[in-house]
């Protein structure tokens, strides 16, 4: 079943409070509250790209597919959709590395946007 789940985009990017995130960023009161909960079926284009927009991520980021009966082969499109339980905490990961090591981060950050 394929499903939105945006509490894995909005940890990855280091959102901790996504509402007043979304409010900011000028979207409805209801829409905000919606995304907040992960109780999104349905989302206009409009919106999508605008949130894409706003958190700098790509559709699939807020996309997610777990199986259900179907079968299909290993090599199908829609297993890059599949996600594990964990959700990233960059912040916190990177909060706990030596100061050595965040330069190496740094330096790695910084070959890959030349």
């Amino acid at each position: 079943m394929l499903r939105y789940n945006f509490t894995r985009i909005f940890k990855a990017k280091a959102i901790d409070r996504p509402f007043t995130f979304l409010r900011k960023a000028g979207f409805s009161e209801s829409f905000a509250s919606k995304v907040k909960n992960n109780r999104v079926n349905r989302l206009n284009l409009d919106l999508l790209e605008r949130l894409c927009v706003r958190i700098g991520c790509t559709p699939n980021d807020f996309m997610e597919w777990t199986p259900s009966n179907l079968s299909i082969p290993a090599n199908h499109p829609l297993n890059e959709l599949r996600r594990t339980e964990k959700v990233f905490d960059l912040t916190r990961e990177l909060n706990s590395l030596p100061l050595s090591t965040l330069e190496e981060v740094e330096q790695l950050i910084k070959s890959r946007q030349e």
